[in-house]
Protein backbone atom coordinates (compact mmCIF):
# COMPACT_ATOMS: atom_id res chain seq x y z
CA UNK A 1 0.00 0.00 0.00
CA UNK A 2 1.22 3.27 -0.83
CA UNK A 3 0.41 6.05 1.20
CA UNK A 4 3.04 8.68 1.16
CA UNK A 5 4.84 9.96 -2.17
CA UNK A 6 7.43 12.31 -2.32
CA UNK A 7 8.49 13.49 -5.80
CA UNK A 8 12.13 15.44 -6.53
CA UNK A 9 12.29 18.50 -9.23
CA UNK A 10 14.63 21.05 -7.70
CA UNK A 11 15.99 21.90 -11.45
CA UNK A 12 14.55 25.26 -13.24
CA UNK A 13 11.25 26.54 -13.65
CA UNK A 14 10.09 24.93 -16.86
CA UNK A 15 10.98 21.71 -15.77
CA UNK A 16 9.48 21.84 -12.10
CA UNK A 17 6.18 22.89 -14.18
CA UNK A 18 6.82 19.17 -16.82
CA UNK A 19 6.99 17.38 -13.21
CA UNK A 20 3.41 18.44 -12.18
CA UNK A 21 2.77 15.72 -15.32
CA UNK A 22 3.48 13.02 -13.04
CA UNK A 23 1.82 14.84 -9.96
CA UNK A 24 -1.49 14.36 -12.25
CA UNK A 25 -0.52 10.57 -12.96
CA UNK A 26 0.06 9.64 -9.67
CA UNK A 27 -2.87 10.78 -8.11
CA UNK A 28 -4.82 9.15 -10.89
CA UNK A 29 -3.42 6.22 -9.79
CA UNK A 30 -2.99 6.74 -6.01
CA UNK A 31 -5.87 9.39 -4.93
CA UNK A 32 -5.70 7.88 -1.64
CA UNK A 33 -1.97 8.63 -1.07
CA UNK A 34 -0.87 12.23 0.33
CA UNK A 35 1.50 13.33 -2.47
CA UNK A 36 4.54 15.74 -1.92
CA UNK A 37 6.42 17.76 -3.58
CA UNK A 38 10.33 18.93 -3.34
CA UNK A 39 11.54 21.89 -5.06
CA UNK A 40 14.09 24.62 -4.64
CA UNK A 41 12.56 27.84 -3.40
CA UNK A 42 11.17 30.60 -5.40
CA UNK A 43 8.72 28.66 -7.25
CA UNK A 44 6.15 27.98 -4.47
CA UNK A 45 3.77 30.62 -5.70
CA UNK A 46 3.21 27.78 -8.72
CA UNK A 47 1.33 25.34 -6.08
CA UNK A 48 -0.20 27.58 -3.70
CA UNK A 49 -3.61 26.49 -4.66
CA UNK A 50 -2.72 22.93 -5.75
CA UNK A 51 -5.53 20.46 -4.79
CA UNK A 52 -3.51 17.12 -4.85
CA UNK A 53 -0.49 18.28 -2.79
CA UNK A 54 -0.26 17.39 0.63
CA UNK A 55 2.63 19.25 0.99
CA UNK A 56 4.87 21.62 -0.58
CA UNK A 57 8.96 21.36 0.03
CA UNK A 58 11.26 24.00 -0.21
CA UNK A 59 15.05 23.07 -0.57
CA UNK A 60 16.50 26.58 -0.37
CA UNK A 61 20.05 26.28 -2.37
CA UNK A 62 20.85 30.65 -2.05
CA UNK A 63 22.38 30.74 1.67
CA UNK A 64 23.36 27.62 3.56
CA UNK A 65 23.33 25.33 0.35
CA UNK A 66 24.33 21.99 2.28
CA UNK A 67 23.33 22.85 5.57
CA UNK A 68 19.80 23.05 4.24
CA UNK A 69 20.46 19.70 2.01
CA UNK A 70 21.78 17.89 5.58
CA UNK A 71 18.03 19.53 7.15
CA UNK A 72 16.16 18.42 4.07
CA UNK A 73 17.57 14.66 4.49
CA UNK A 74 17.04 14.66 8.31
CA UNK A 75 13.26 15.69 7.58
CA UNK A 76 12.74 13.39 4.62
CA UNK A 77 13.80 10.11 6.60
CA UNK A 78 11.59 10.90 9.40
CA UNK A 79 8.37 11.50 6.93
CA UNK A 80 8.72 7.86 6.28
CA UNK A 81 7.75 7.95 2.44
CA UNK A 82 6.76 4.48 1.10
CA UNK A 83 7.64 6.01 -2.47
CA UNK A 84 10.49 8.67 -3.44
CA UNK A 85 10.38 9.70 -7.13
CA UNK A 86 13.96 11.91 -8.18
CA UNK A 87 13.62 13.57 -11.84
CA UNK A 88 16.70 15.11 -11.34
CA UNK A 89 20.23 13.33 -12.37
CA UNK A 90 22.26 15.29 -9.64
CA UNK A 91 24.30 14.44 -6.72
CA UNK A 92 22.43 16.03 -3.98
CA UNK A 93 19.19 15.25 -5.19
CA UNK A 94 20.40 11.64 -5.26
CA UNK A 95 21.67 12.08 -2.09
CA UNK A 96 18.35 12.97 -0.44
CA UNK A 97 16.53 9.96 -2.33
CA UNK A 98 18.91 7.19 -1.18
CA UNK A 99 19.34 8.31 2.53
CA UNK A 100 15.38 8.71 2.58
CA UNK A 101 14.90 5.06 3.70
CA UNK A 102 11.42 5.07 1.47
CA UNK A 103 11.12 1.10 0.38
CA UNK A 104 10.96 2.33 -2.88
CA UNK A 105 13.80 4.44 -3.87
CA UNK A 106 13.22 5.47 -7.82
CA UNK A 107 15.45 7.57 -10.06
CA UNK A 108 17.34 7.49 -13.91
CA UNK A 109 20.53 5.46 -13.88
CA UNK A 110 22.80 8.79 -14.61
CA UNK A 111 22.00 9.96 -11.21
CA UNK A 112 25.73 9.31 -9.07
CA UNK A 113 24.03 7.72 -6.14
CA UNK A 114 21.43 5.48 -8.67
CA UNK A 115 23.51 2.81 -7.33
CA UNK A 116 21.31 2.74 -3.65
CA UNK A 117 17.76 3.34 -5.83
CA UNK A 118 15.29 0.53 -6.18
CA UNK A 119 14.40 1.24 -9.68
CA UNK A 120 16.43 2.90 -12.04
CA UNK A 121 15.38 3.94 -15.80
CA UNK A 122 18.39 5.39 -18.47
CA UNK A 123 17.60 9.12 -18.88
CA UNK A 124 17.64 10.00 -22.84
CA UNK A 125 17.50 12.94 -24.70
CA UNK A 126 15.46 13.19 -27.75
CA UNK A 127 16.50 13.66 -31.21
CA UNK A 128 15.07 14.02 -35.01
CA UNK A 129 14.91 10.61 -35.38
CA UNK A 130 13.57 9.58 -31.79
CA UNK A 131 12.15 12.75 -30.17
CA UNK A 132 11.18 11.75 -26.86
CA UNK A 133 9.10 14.38 -24.83
CA UNK A 134 10.56 15.55 -20.70
CA UNK A 135 7.09 14.91 -19.53
CA UNK A 136 7.30 10.62 -21.20
CA UNK A 137 11.05 10.64 -19.79
CA UNK A 138 10.01 11.01 -16.52
CA UNK A 139 6.39 8.77 -17.14
CA UNK A 140 9.01 5.75 -17.42
CA UNK A 141 10.16 6.40 -13.57
CA UNK A 142 6.84 5.17 -12.94
CA UNK A 143 5.33 2.68 -15.97
CA UNK A 144 5.71 -0.20 -13.13
CA UNK A 145 3.50 1.55 -10.84
CA UNK A 146 1.25 3.32 -13.65
CA UNK A 147 0.97 2.96 -17.23
CA UNK A 148 3.30 4.03 -20.18
CA UNK A 149 0.62 7.12 -21.34
CA UNK A 150 2.41 10.34 -20.01
CA UNK A 151 -0.23 12.85 -18.64
CA UNK A 152 -0.72 16.63 -19.37
CA UNK A 153 1.42 19.15 -16.74
CA UNK A 154 -0.96 21.03 -14.89
CA UNK A 155 -1.23 24.36 -12.89
CA UNK A 156 -3.87 25.67 -10.59
CA UNK A 157 -4.74 29.14 -10.90
CA UNK A 158 -6.91 30.36 -8.27
CA UNK A 159 -10.18 33.02 -8.08
CA UNK A 160 -7.86 35.60 -6.73
CA UNK A 161 -5.22 34.87 -10.36
CA UNK A 162 -8.09 34.95 -12.27
CA UNK A 163 -9.93 38.02 -10.38
CA UNK A 164 -6.67 40.24 -10.99
CA UNK A 165 -5.96 39.80 -14.95
CA UNK A 166 -9.62 40.09 -15.40
CA UNK A 167 -9.48 43.66 -16.02
CA UNK A 168 -7.48 42.73 -19.27
CA UNK A 169 -9.51 40.83 -20.81
CA UNK A 170 -12.44 42.85 -21.81
CA UNK A 171 -11.23 43.25 -25.48
CA UNK A 172 -9.16 40.76 -27.86
CA UNK A 173 -5.50 40.50 -26.86
CA UNK A 174 -2.60 38.15 -27.23
CA UNK A 175 0.45 38.10 -24.93
CA UNK A 176 4.58 38.47 -25.71
CA UNK A 177 7.10 37.01 -23.32
CA UNK A 178 9.99 38.27 -25.48
CA UNK A 179 12.90 37.14 -22.78
CA UNK A 180 14.85 34.38 -21.91
CA UNK A 181 17.93 33.50 -19.58
CA UNK A 182 19.70 32.42 -22.65
CA UNK A 183 20.58 34.79 -25.10
CA UNK A 184 20.82 32.15 -28.14
CA UNK A 185 16.85 30.60 -27.05
CA UNK A 186 15.32 34.62 -27.12
CA UNK A 187 14.07 35.93 -30.22
CA UNK A 188 15.91 39.26 -30.79
CA UNK A 189 14.42 42.71 -30.03
CA UNK A 190 14.11 43.89 -33.15
CA UNK A 191 12.12 41.15 -34.43
CA UNK A 192 9.60 41.97 -31.85
CA UNK A 193 9.86 45.02 -32.60
CA UNK A 194 9.09 44.12 -36.46
CA UNK A 195 6.41 42.02 -35.40
CA UNK A 196 4.52 44.51 -32.86
CA UNK A 197 4.45 47.08 -35.97
CA UNK A 198 3.13 44.78 -38.46
CA UNK A 199 -0.18 43.82 -35.68
CA UNK A 200 -3.55 45.45 -35.84
CA UNK A 201 -3.61 48.84 -33.85
CA UNK A 202 -6.77 47.51 -31.98
CA UNK A 203 -5.36 44.90 -30.99
CA UNK A 204 -4.57 44.44 -27.27
CA UNK A 205 -0.95 43.37 -26.74
CA UNK A 206 0.73 42.50 -22.99
CA UNK A 207 4.30 41.79 -22.87
CA UNK A 208 5.20 39.14 -19.65
CA UNK A 209 8.23 38.47 -17.68
CA UNK A 210 9.71 38.71 -14.68
CA UNK A 211 11.51 42.09 -12.93
CA UNK A 212 14.08 41.22 -14.49
CA UNK A 213 12.38 41.57 -17.98
CA UNK A 214 11.12 44.88 -17.42
CA UNK A 215 13.30 47.21 -19.13
CA UNK A 216 13.84 44.76 -22.28
CA UNK A 217 9.42 44.89 -22.53
CA UNK A 218 9.63 48.87 -22.38
CA UNK A 219 11.92 49.24 -25.29
CA UNK A 220 10.28 46.77 -27.23
CA UNK A 221 6.62 48.75 -26.75
CA UNK A 222 8.49 52.18 -27.32
CA UNK A 223 9.68 51.00 -30.21
CA UNK A 224 6.93 49.49 -32.18
CA UNK A 225 4.80 52.21 -31.31
CA UNK A 226 2.13 50.15 -30.71
CA UNK A 227 -0.99 52.38 -28.85
CA UNK A 228 -2.61 49.19 -26.89
CA UNK A 229 0.46 47.49 -25.61
CA UNK A 230 1.39 47.12 -22.05
CA UNK A 231 3.65 46.30 -19.90
CA UNK A 232 3.13 43.40 -17.64
CA UNK A 233 6.60 42.60 -16.83
CA UNK A 234 7.11 41.67 -12.94
CA UNK A 235 3.39 42.77 -12.00
CA UNK A 236 2.10 39.36 -12.20
CA UNK A 237 2.86 36.17 -10.17
CA UNK A 238 3.63 33.10 -12.18
CA UNK A 239 -0.22 31.88 -11.85
CA UNK A 240 -1.43 35.09 -12.60
CA UNK A 241 0.37 35.06 -15.34
CA UNK A 242 -0.91 31.60 -16.61
CA UNK A 243 -4.77 32.50 -15.56
CA UNK A 244 -4.05 35.60 -18.36
CA UNK A 245 -2.64 33.44 -21.10
CA UNK A 246 -5.36 30.64 -20.45
CA UNK A 247 -7.87 32.90 -22.64
CA UNK A 248 -5.91 34.95 -24.68
CA UNK A 249 -5.87 34.83 -28.20
CA UNK A 250 -2.46 33.67 -29.03
CA UNK A 251 0.42 33.47 -26.60
CA UNK A 252 4.10 33.88 -28.25
CA UNK A 253 6.72 32.94 -26.28
CA UNK A 254 10.14 31.57 -26.88
CA UNK A 255 11.78 27.84 -25.70
CA UNK A 256 11.66 28.98 -22.31
CA UNK A 257 9.08 28.57 -18.85
CA UNK A 258 6.26 30.85 -20.41
CA UNK A 259 5.70 27.90 -22.93
CA UNK A 260 5.37 25.79 -20.18
CA UNK A 261 3.12 27.55 -18.63
CA UNK A 262 1.09 27.63 -21.63
CA UNK A 263 0.82 23.51 -21.88
CA UNK A 264 -0.12 23.46 -18.11
CA UNK A 265 -3.13 25.55 -18.63
CA UNK A 266 -3.89 24.60 -22.50
CA UNK A 267 -3.31 28.42 -23.67
CA UNK A 268 -2.78 28.56 -27.41
CA UNK A 269 0.62 29.22 -28.38
CA UNK A 270 3.40 30.18 -30.83
CA UNK A 271 6.76 28.95 -29.79
CA UNK A 272 9.90 30.12 -31.26
CA UNK A 273 13.12 28.10 -31.57
CA UNK A 274 16.09 29.85 -32.12
CA UNK A 275 19.22 28.03 -31.49
CA UNK A 276 17.53 24.66 -29.80
CA UNK A 277 15.43 22.19 -31.35
CA UNK A 278 11.75 20.68 -29.78
CA UNK A 279 13.36 16.94 -30.60
CA UNK A 280 14.91 17.77 -27.58
CA UNK A 281 11.83 17.07 -25.91
CA UNK A 282 10.87 20.26 -24.07
CA UNK A 283 7.93 20.87 -26.65
CA UNK A 284 4.89 22.96 -25.96
CA UNK A 285 1.96 20.45 -25.11
CA UNK A 286 -1.42 23.15 -25.53
CA UNK A 287 -4.06 21.69 -27.85
CA UNK A 288 -3.10 24.62 -30.02
CA UNK A 289 0.45 24.81 -30.23
CA UNK A 290 2.78 26.04 -33.16
CA UNK A 291 6.84 26.03 -33.16
CA UNK A 292 8.22 28.55 -35.48
CA UNK A 293 11.64 28.09 -36.22
CA UNK A 294 14.44 28.57 -39.14
CA UNK A 295 13.76 27.24 -42.55
CA UNK A 296 17.55 27.35 -43.42
CA UNK A 297 19.40 24.67 -42.71
CA UNK A 298 22.48 25.55 -40.43
CA UNK A 299 25.04 22.63 -39.30
CA UNK A 300 25.47 24.80 -36.43
CA UNK A 301 21.81 24.15 -35.30
CA UNK A 302 21.13 23.16 -32.08
CA UNK A 303 24.48 24.35 -30.78
CA UNK A 304 23.78 22.70 -27.06
CA UNK A 305 21.25 21.74 -24.91
CA UNK A 306 20.27 24.64 -22.73
CA UNK A 307 21.58 27.87 -24.48
CA UNK A 308 24.35 30.03 -24.84
CA UNK A 309 24.77 33.93 -23.42
CA UNK A 310 26.45 34.70 -27.14
CA UNK A 311 26.18 33.03 -30.59
CA UNK A 312 29.18 30.60 -30.44
CA UNK A 313 29.66 31.37 -34.57
CA UNK A 314 29.05 34.84 -34.46
CA UNK A 315 25.97 35.24 -36.69
CA UNK A 316 22.69 34.06 -34.83
CA UNK A 317 21.05 32.92 -38.14
CA UNK A 318 18.90 30.50 -36.14
CA UNK A 319 17.14 33.36 -34.87
CA UNK A 320 17.78 36.47 -37.43
CA UNK A 321 16.04 34.20 -40.44
CA UNK A 322 12.87 33.89 -38.63
CA UNK A 323 10.08 35.48 -40.37
CA UNK A 324 7.79 37.53 -38.81
CA UNK A 325 4.96 35.89 -41.25
CA UNK A 326 5.01 33.03 -39.76
CA UNK A 327 3.95 34.94 -36.36
CA UNK A 328 1.56 36.82 -38.15
CA UNK A 329 -0.73 33.74 -39.20
CA UNK A 330 -0.78 33.13 -35.85
CA UNK A 331 -3.07 36.29 -35.21
CA UNK A 332 -5.50 35.82 -38.04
Amino acid sequence: MIKRILVIQTASLGDVILATALLEKLHEYYPKARLEFLIKQGYEGLFKDHPYLGRLWVWDKSEHKYENLRLTIREVRAGKFDLVINLQRFAATGLITAMSKAPMRIGFTQNPFSLFFTHRVKHLIGNAEHPVHETYRNQQLITHLTDQIPSRPALYPGKNDFAKVSEFKTKTFICIAPASLWFTKQFPEEKWVSFMQQLDRELHVYLLGGNADKVLCERIIKASAHRNSINLAGKLSLLESAALMRDAKMNFVNDSAPMHLCSAVDAPVTAIYCSTVPDFGFGPLSSDSVIVQSTEQLDCRPCGLHGWQSCPKKHFRCATTISINQLLKRVK
